[in-house]
């Protein structure tokens, strides 16, 4: 059973972690690149087993269902794709340089899960079929616009963006563009979509909502 980096530091961070607590989190951590790769529907319990190399007992001792499961292997899927990304991000620099490493993280560093952005596998997989999924799928795309618009709202305070501009707009509209440009990056097997959108937002950034810009 692989188990990442960020799982060994939580471990880590845990206090005194009981058995069942680290066997769970070995079987999401083992899970998650399998759901992402396969999808809910295409993930079999066959492949759960191989996996964590445990039996259909042993799994369900720790989680009530599959669908329980797939949940928790989606949020570690997106925590740890968030965390390395975020790695990439100098947290001192000036907010619109923050804004502008954020979009390189995300165009330059592919995904460390396999199978690509958990976010995008999830959201359309799950779209009219399962709801609980759906729903952490949307979470995700809340936090992320959130935490763009926390930097967006930074660089207006510091007087790198126009006062008037609305930062929930602006992160909504990078989240956005970043997202279809990843389904585009998979669907033509380029990066031709990726860098024509990184370097519009950059310009957006730098020119349209500038101070003095209209």
């Amino acid at each position: 059973m692989i188990v990442s980096d960020q799982v060994v530091s939580k471990m880590a961070k845990s206090e005194n972690p009981s058995k069942g607590e680290l066997t769970r989190q070995m079987i999401v951590a083992a899970a998650a690149p399998i759901f992402n790769q396969k999808g809910y529907e295409g993930c079999s319990l066959a492949d759960l087993m191989a996996a964590t190399g445990l039996q259909k007992g042993g799994i369900y001792r720790h989680f009530s269902s599959k669908e329980e499961l797939a949940a928790a292997a989606f949020d570690y899927n997106c925590e740890v794709s968030r965390s390395a990304r975020m790695a990439l991000v100098d947290q001192a620099a000036p907010p619109l340089e923050r804004l502008r490493q954020s979009i390189a993280a995300f165009v330059d560093y592919r995904s460390p899960v396999p199978g690509g952005c958990p976010i995008l596998n999830t959201a359309v997989e799950s779209d009219d079929g399962n709801g609980v999924l759906r729903a952490r799928a949307s979470k995700a795309v809340r936090g992320w616009v959130g935490r763009i618009q926390a930097m967006v709202q930074d660089a207006i305070d510091q007087g790198q963006i126009r006062k008037e501009v609305d930062a929930k707009s602006v992160a909504t509209v990078i989240v956005a563009a970043l997202e279809g440009a990843a389904m585009m990056n998979r669907l033509e097997r380029n990066e031709y979509g990726l860098r024509q959108v990184q370097q519009h937002l950059y310009r957006y950034l730098d020119s349209e909502l500038a101070p003095g810009e209209k």
